[in-house]
């Protein structure tokens, strides 16, 4: 799924109308989705997108991954198709030059952040192409940090139900392999997801020698680039509510939660974003994991009731279902748990495109 593909055939006019019309298919956007009106808008911005400067296409990939933070993953991804659509034109017109490399650096991240989005709002198959789609765009530019980054994404997100996590194990060992052998942020990085990914098989003494590894690295890194604030230290923190909640570490899950609710993603989104959520179904699960069956059950249902409808995304369904795989079969039937599971149910997002205005 290239983006910048071009029928090279045709009166000029009739083929940049073919031309826009597939790049908003390839963006899996249709008259139903959008509505018959900003349909026509959106080709319309397809045929008169002026091109933009490096300087204004890098300041567009911090303003969306501010956005995919702090918005409603639905407006996040409205707006991010708007400049995937922008650029797909651009990068039809472009010359091979320098500054067509940097524009598919910009396609990658872009593509990123859209993959995110469309795993957030629960299309999964959608997702996965565009993955891609970025590790494409990352492979073409020869950028080995641009292409850790996104690898290094692809697999967390994959632990979300998106993926079986032996193919998650296998995405971490293929970025491993091309990280190289020495150390480096990046393979701590891919060692986190490891440790969450050992935890979901219930390998919790290795998940937590991984995790080990994740939270005591030291060295270099290699932060920066498109994206210079990607990456923030309570990740790690993150990492360390879910793998201590899974094994039943009470204290040690507690503390890791308190981290990252009192840092800047505890209060995105009012307090409701995936990360706050997340680290409060972690506690839930911890609840379970120890045998607070009814009460853990309850614990979820509460935060997951309590998350506005806009603000929902599959990252909190995934990691709800964590909690509610983590009930002993032989308990499943009792009402706290059956109400959990219809909650669910209730708040999982809708996959789909909301009409732009």
């Amino acid at each position: 799924m290239d983006i910048s593909t071009t029928p090279d055939t045709g009166d000029e006019d009739d083929v940049k109308r073919r031309a826009a019309l597939q790049l908003i298919t390839t963006l899996g956007i249709t008259a139903g989705t959008w509505g018959t009106e900003p349909f026509r808008h959106l080709l319309d911005l397809a045929l008169t997108a002026e091109p933009r400067d490096l300087d204004e296409w890098h300041l567009a990939c911090v303003d969306h991954l501010h956005a995919l933070r702090t918005r409603p993953p639905v407006q996040a991804r409205e707006d991010l198709v708007i400049d995937l659509l922008a650029l797909g034109c651009q990068l039809q017109t472009s010359p091979p030059t320098a500054d067509r490399i940097e524009l598919r650096r910009v396609e990658a991240a872009l593509a990123m952040l859209h993959a995110h989005l469309l795993t957030r709002l629960g299309d999964h198959g959608a997702a996965i192409r565009w993955w891609r789609t970025a590790r494409a765009a990352a492979d073409h530019t020869g950028d080995l940090d641009l292409r850790m980054m996104i690898r290094c994404e692809e697999a967390g997100i994959g632990l979300y139900g998106q993926r079986e996590v032996g193919t998650v194990l296998t995405l971490v060992q293929s970025a491993e392999r091309a990280a190289g052998d020495a150390p480096s942020f990046w393979k701590a990085d891919l060692a986190g997801t490891r440790a969450k990914a050992l935890t979901l098989l219930g390998r919790h003494d290795q998940a937590m020698e991984a995790l080990n590894l994740y939270a005591g690295y030291g060295g270099p890194d290699s932060r920066g680039g498109i994206f210079p604030t990607l990456w923030v230290f309570d990740q790690v923190h993150f990492a360390q509510s879910w793998v201590y909640a899974s094994a039943g570490n009470e204290a040690a899950a507690d503390t890791a939660r308190e981290l990252v609710l009192s840092g800047p993603a505890g209060h995105r989104l009012g307090g409701a974003s995936p990360y706050a959520v997340n680290v409060r179904l972690h506690e839930a699960l911890c609840t379970i994991v120890n045998g607070g069956i009814d009460h853990g059950a309850r614990q979820a249902s509460t935060v997951l009731d309590q998350v506005p409808v806009s603000a929902r995304t599959h990252l909190s369904t995934a990691t709800g279902n964590m909690a509610l795989e983590a009930v002993p079969s032989e308990q499943r039937d009792a009402p706290a748990v059956r109400e959990f599971r219809e909650v669910l149910a209730k708040t999982a997002p809708v996959p789909a495109l909301t009409a732009a205005t």
